[in-house]
C-alpha cells in the first residue's frame, strides 16, 4: 500500500504557494498526498493537481472556544479516517492543533514547520507575555510525540523554542525558507529610467511595515530623491492588525506612492524594479518575497529582525535597517537609489545567494529526506 502524507495548513492558497512543490515530488516518489486546509476557491486547484483535499474549518481570529473545539474535533475525525503514515503541519494553528490531536490519538511521525513565530513572540505587553507563556506550553505538548522533526526557517525562532524548553535540539532542522523556482524568477538586467523603482509586496499588515514604507516614501519625496515607491498588496480584512480600507483608499490619492493592489505577477514586478523592500517586524520565518527578490537579482532593504535578517547578507546582498524606523529606511533607499553600481553588485550577489540557499530543488530534497527518515526508522 502507498504510504500517506497528510499536510495540514490554514489556507489552500498558502499550500499552493509554499508547499505544493514538495507535495508534488512526494507524490512522484510514491506517496499518497492528502491536504487539509480551510475553505477557499484554491482548493479546486489542489484537487486538480491530483491531491486528496479535505476541508477543515480554521478560523482567522481564534477567539471563539466552540469554533476552535470544532476544528480540533474535525482534525480528530480526519486523522482516524485518513490514517496517515506521516503528518506535515504548517503555520501556528495547524501545528498546535494538529500536534495536540496526533499526540492524543493516532501518534504517527510528525513534521512541524515553524514558519515564523508571529507577533505573540515580539509583544512586550503583559497580555503578550501571558499569551507567549501559554503558547510555549502548547507547543511543548503538541511537539512532544516520539518521532518528530521541527523545521525552522531561521535560527532565532529555533533558539527561542530551545531556550524555552519546548523542544530538543536533536528534533530540529534548519531549512532556509520555502524555496523558489530559479527558472521562474530570472535575474534580468535592471530597468533603465530617470527614477529608480522600489517595490514592497506583502500582506498589508501594520507589522509588515506598511506605514513605515509609506512614511519613507513621503520623506523621500520631500528630499526630491528620484524614486518611485510601489506598494503591492491589499488589506487583510479578517486580521485586526491590517491596514484599514479607508487608509488604503486614501493612499491611492497620494502622488509620492503608487498603490498596485493585489498582483500575481510578482516575478515581473521585481524584474521591473531596481530595489525590493520589506520593512517587516512581524516575526517572520523567512519571507518568501525576499527569497524571490534575491532570485531576481535585486538589492534588498529589510529590517534587522528575526527571519528578515536571515534572508540577506547585510552589506553584500542588501541593507538592514532598524525595525519601525522610517527615517533609516528612507536613508537606506536613498543610498541605493543614488549608487547604481552598489545596488547592481548587491543584486548579483543576491542571485548567487539564492542559488546556494533558496533553490526549490534543494528545499524539496531536504523535506523528502526528513519524510524518509521518520517513516522508515521505527
Amino acid at each position: 500500500m502507498q504510504q500517506k502524507i497528510l499536510f495540514i495548513i490554514n489556507t489552500p492558497e498558502f499550500f499552493l504557494s509554499h508547499r505544493a512543490s514538495i507535495a508534488e515530488v512526494a507524490q512522484q516518489n510514491g506517496y499518497s498526498v492528502h491536504v487539509a486546509t480551510g475553505k477557499g476557491i484554491a482548493a479546486q486547484e489542489i484537487t486538480r493537481r491530483g491531491f486528496h483535499h479535505h476541508e477543515v474549518p480554521f478560523s482567522r481570529s481564534g477567539q471563539n472556544p466552540l469554533i476552535e473545539l470544532r476544528t480540533i474535533y474535525k482534525l480528530l475525525v480526519l486523522f482516524r479516517n485518513v490514517k496517515p503514515d506521516l503528518i506535515h503541519l504548517v503555520t501556528i494553528k495547524p501545528v498546535l492543533y494538529g500536534g495536540l490531536v496526533n499526540r492524543l490519538s493516532i501518534r504517527v511521525p510528525l513534521v512541524a514547520a515553524v514558519s515564523g513565530l508571529g507577533t505573540v513572540f515580539t509583544s512586550s505587553s503583559l497580555l503578550g507575555r501571558l499569551r507567549r507563556f501559554v503558547i510555549k506550553r502548547l507547543y511543548s505538548f503538541a511537539l512532544g510525540c516520539r518521532k518528530v522533526k521541527v523545521i525552522f526557517q531561521n535560527p532565532d525562532d529555533k533558539l527561542m523554542l530551545l531556550n524555552g524548553g519546548v523542544i530538543s535540539n536533536k528534533n530540529t532542522v534548519l531549512i532556509r525558507g520555502s524555496g523558489v523556482d530559479l527558472n521562474e524568477y530570472e535575474a534580468l538586467p535592471e530597468p533603465d529610467g530617470d527614477r529608480a523603482q522600489v517595490v514592497m509586496a506583502a500582506r498589508l499588515l501594520l507589522e509588515k511595515g506598511v506605514c513605515e514604507f509609506y512614511k519613507a516614501a513621503r520623506l523621500l519625496a520631500s528630499r526630491n530623491v528620484p524614486v518611485e515607491m510601489k506598494l503591492i498588496g491589499t488589506p487583510d480584512t479578517g486580521n485586526p492588525n491590517s491596514l484599514s480600507e479607508s487608509k488604503f483608499e486614501s493612499w491611492k490619492e497620494k502622488s509620492f506612492i503608487k498603490i498596485l493592489g493585489f498582483r500575481k505577477d510578482i516575478a515581473t514586478q521585481y524584474a521591473n524594479a531596481n530595489i525590493v523592500c520589506l520593512p517587516s517586524y512581524y516575526g517572520e520565518g523567512l519571507p518568501k518575497s525576499l527569497i524571490e527578490a534575491a532570485a531576481c537579482g535585486r538589492a534588498i532593504i529589510t529590517t534587522d529582525s528575526p527571519g528578515c535578517n536571515y534572508a540577506i547578507e547585510n552589506g553584500v546582498t542588501g541593507l538592514l535597517v532598524p525595525p519601525k524606523d522610517h527615517i533609516a529606511l528612507a536613508d537606506a533607499i536613498e543610498e541605493l537609489v543614488v549608487n547604481k553600481a552598489k545596488r547592481k553588485q548587491m543584486g548579483e550577489a543576491g542571485r548567487l545567494f539564492a542559488e546556494k540557499h533558496f533553490d526549490i530543488n534543494v528545499v524539496v530534497k531536504q523535506h523528502l529526506a526528513i519524510y524518509q527518515e521518520l517513516i522508515t526508522h521505527e
